[in-house]
């Protein structure tokens, strides 16, 4: 690549011919090549329980007694509070290059349990790929428990008032 430059001056430039400098790019290749870029497995699990938390039909993420849990650590100061709440009943495994994930999700009473599991499938893969550039291998998703209409909700009550 080259440049070219004038002193502005008809009388130092001459016949008006161009000085050539040379312009040295540093680094060669393509800047993606240059480093190393790792993704933590919570991570993916924030991405993956925010997705599937997305999809019409999924009540809860997690077991009913991990979300008790959960719900009493969030009520105590420092406890986790949002990052336990967007990675419960999620598990990832992080590779190189591939993902692998497992859910746990309560359903609302009266959906159907394929469509759920597979538009949070869908959404949850579509998602990590697109913000990660990771390849989801899996989405393995146990539905644990089904939300009746009548049922309460199982968080404790704050025995502050």
């Amino acid at each position: 690549m080259t440049d070219t430059t004038h002193s502005g001056d008809p009388a130092t430039d001459g016949p008006r011919e161009p000085r050539r400098t040379s312009v040295t790019k540093r680094g060669g290749g393509d800047p993606a090549s240059r480093g190393r870029t790792t993704i933590a497995d919570g991570v993916v699990e924030k991405i993956a329980g925010l997705a599937a938390r997305d999809v019409v039909g999924v009540h809860a993420m997690g077991s009913g007694l991990s979300r008790t849990f959960g719900a009493v650590r969030d009520r105590v100061p420092g406890g986790g509070g949002a990052k336990s709440n967007a990675t419960r009943g999620v598990k990832a495994e992080v590779g190189e290059v591939q993902t692998a994930l497992d859910l746990e999700i309560v359903v609302d009473y009266g959906v159907s349990i394929a469509d759920v599991t597979g538009d949070v499938r869908e959404n949850v893969i579509a998602a990590v790929e697109r913000m990660t550039g990771l390849e989801v291998v899996e989405v393995n998703i146990a539905v644990s428990d089904v939300k009746l209409p009548d049922e309460e909700d199982e968080e404790p009550e704050s025995r502050l008032q």
